[in-house]
């Protein structure tokens, strides 16, 4: 046995003070004169013996109590012999994720979770060392602290939409202690949700791994997981398909559920919805865009009391027109030239081959080269570069095309080559309306519809590794009008010249004005609607000037400078616990918006399934010693009788209070 304080131990010597009191307590005796004392002596000597017996009890249970007393304040305990480290590290995780906003009676589990990781922190000694983490890793958790230090960082822990699975937790907490020596001991406070408990069942030993688990009362939530557009460019004036996945996480039926939509500021009308409990629904919306630029779209549910998962942010940018060049040889294309005529929505500019700026090529969302018969090395570098950078490129090959100039330009852009040209006439059969070009162009795609019949076409090579899509083809199942993807942008090659005489799909309008319309508003890569709060999101940002520098600003809730890299045509600009609240922001330069951006929550805190103690000492077994604790438990003492040993102040207090009642029942019923 050992003691705390056992400097307490020096006051035995007042155990002295009580045996001087009994053996020199002298009393008068008044002399009594009688004739015969003989029986009185008798009797004097039986009450003599009692009295000197009923006086050592007496005394007996005052030392037995003063000692008590005295070991009670010296704190006596059984030591832990394998606790014999002198300093201990320790480190303590606090959730503070959105589902410990979830109450436990009455007040939030992130409440009581700091109340319990300060009680951790009183049960060990000022001399001992350390960690304070939660999920939005700052300065402060990468840091050694004091035990003062370590409380008043509990203190300014807050809920945070940052989620990390427990896993990096926990490996964040053996890096930091990984070069240190002592006892280490790590603490995780959390409700346990399932989706993020994905520590290995198999873990080290060499430190002792502590779960403090936490339940709410309340175990139910809908969230909406996400929601998107179906086309990956919207388009004005056009009904666009939106699709939206909701889940009902509890385990009651959810009934009635109206979505409301808030579009640039005016709420839409909307459905409802009915769901199963535990079950996902993915619904079909429809929004119409009736003015271009930025749209900001809001779908949110009525549910209580998980409701940051209740709201979902888009944003998506509608096009009002497309700038299509078309680069000729000896003439421009008269027929080309009187289709755009009176076409709002595009604006065409022509360009000779041998006088093309450069320069400009970025301000144009598409690029048609028309019946050109050579290509320059020079024309060559700068098409390659503008369709990696994620523009698009249209090519009617003429009849005479120097193929070696093609071939080196499709195998830059990763295109299947050129073998020959074939003079034989073909009809175009087959519409793919399922891509983007074609897709929802026909109201209904009947046998009438008017499709070219060409005199004559390139053969191309048929390598898959190219991935190439056909758009149209010829009976026989050839491409006629082939998309490829490279880089950013895109390529589509048309096997035929769209000269009059070989290839008559310039008067073929209900094809070729869509088809050139939509593949000026394609897209490669399709813009993110939304980014989710947490995670490292990187944003491209397409420059417009021809600055070298270039200088973002995100402005909203939160404004600030974000990391960015120039990559000449675009700007990489990349965020990760800059901004913690869900909304749209604007990514600005020199204080004009060029770019808006929708923000959510992390949608892992929606499942509100959490492991129970039992399941969690199931699931680890011995390597993880499971706290199971009511709100009462003070696991400061659970935590120093683990550490130091088992404390017996308690049980000297109680036998000192027992031996003073002995005493006062002696001195009661004991009559001499």
């Amino acid at each position: 046995m050992q003691f705390l304080h056992p400097a307490f131990l020096w006051g035995l010597l007042a155990l002295a003070i009580p045996i001087i009191i009994h053996l020199f307590h002298f009393r008068k005796y008044k002399k009594v004169l009688f004739t015969n004392v003989r029986f009185l002596r008798e009797l004097k000597d039986e009450r003599n013996a009692r009295r000197k017996l009923r006086n050592f009890l007496v005394l007996l249970m005052r030392l037995l109590a003063v000692a008590a007393l005295i070991f009670a304040f010296a704190q006596p305990y059984i030591a832990n012999k394998k606790k014999n480290v002198e300093r201990k590290l320790v480190s303590v995780f606090v959730d503070n994720s959105y589902s410990m906003n979830a109450l436990s009676r009455d007040i939030p589990l992130v409440d009581k979770a700091k109340l319990k990781a300060e009680q951790i922190i009183d049960a060990y000694n000022e001399t001992d060392r350390f960690q304070i983490l939660s999920h939005n890793y700052s300065g402060v958790s990468s840091r050694i602290l004091t035990k003062e230090e370590a409380i008043a960082s509990i203190e300014e822990i807050e809920i945070t939409p940052s989620v990390k699975d427990l896993e990096v937790v926990l490996n964040r907490m053996v890096q930091s202690f990984k070069e240190l020596k002592g006892d280490k001991s790590f603490y995780i406070l959390s409700d346990f949700q399932k989706n993020i408990t994905d520590i290995p069942t198999t873990i080290d030993t060499s430190y002792n791994l502590q779960f403090i688990p936490f339940q709410s009362v309340q175990n139910s939530n809908l969230s909406i997981d996400t929601a998107y557009l179906v086309s990956p460019t919207p388009l004005l004036n056009q009904v666009n398909q939106m699709i939206i996945r909701v889940t009902n996480q509890g385990q009651e039926d959810q009934e009635n559920i109206r979505i409301n939509i808030n579009q640039n500021g005016q709420n839409k009308p909307s459905g409802t919805l009915n769901i199963l409990a535990g079950q996902t629904k993915v619904d079909t919306l429809e929004l119409s865009f009736s003015k271009a630029g930025n749209q900001e779209i809001s779908l949110s549910i009525d549910d209580y009391p998980i409701q940051f998962d209740d709201v979902y942010h888009m944003s998506v940018s509608i096009q009002d027109n497309a700038n299509v060049l078309s680069i000729y040889g000896q003439t421009q294309n008269r027929y080309l030239k009187a289709l755009f005529t009176g076409v709002g929505e595009m604006e065409l500019s022509h360009a000779n081959v041998g006088n093309i700026n450069y320069n400009e090529l970025d301000q144009y969302s598409l690029i048609i080269l028309d019946d050109l018969t050579s290509l320059s090395t020079g024309l060559i570098s700068e098409l390659t570069a503008y369709v990696r950078k994620g523009g698009n490129l249209t090519i009617f090959p003429s009849k005479n095309s120097n193929k070696e100039q093609y071939n080196q330009l499709l195998a830059n852009l990763k295109v299947n080559s050129i073998v020959q040209w074939e003079d034989q006439a073909r009809e175009v059969l087959n519409i793919n309306t399922e891509e983007f070009v074609f897709n929802k162009v026909f109201a209904t795609l009947n046998k009438n519809i008017s499709l070219p019949t060409t005199n004559g076409n390139f053969v191309f090579t048929n390598f898959a590794s190219n991935g190439g899509e056909h758009l149209l083809k010829y009976r026989d199942g050839s491409p006629f009008l082939s998309k490829y993807t490279t880089g950013e942008g895109q390529v589509f090659i048309c096997a035929s010249s769209l000269a009059r005489n070989v290839n008559p799909l310039v008067e073929n309008a209900e094809i070729f004005v869509p088809m050139i319309y939509k593949m000026s508003l394609s897209q490669a890569a399709k813009t993110p609607s939304a980014y989710t709060l947490g995670k490292n999101n990187s944003i491209k940002i397409k420059n417009t000037g021809q600055e070298t520098e270039v200088l973002y600003k995100i402005t909203g809730a939160t404004d600030f400078i974000p990391q960015q890299v120039n990559q000449g045509n675009f700007t990489q600009i990349t965020t990760i616990d800059d901004i913690t609240d869900a909304g749209f922001y604007d990514v600005t330069k020199e204080g004009e918006s060029v770019k808006k951006l929708a923000f959510n929550y992390n949608r892992k805190e929606s499942d509100v399934n959490c492991y129970k103690p039992s399941e969690l000492s199931e699931k680890f077994g011995t390597q993880v010693s499971v706290l199971d604790q009511a709100d009462n438990t003070n696991l400061a003492k659970i935590i120093k009788e683990r550490e130091q040993g088992i404390f017996l102040w308690r049980l000297f207090l109680i036998l000192a209070l027992v031996f003073l009642a002995i005493e006062s029942l002696i001195l009661r019923f004991w009559k001499t």
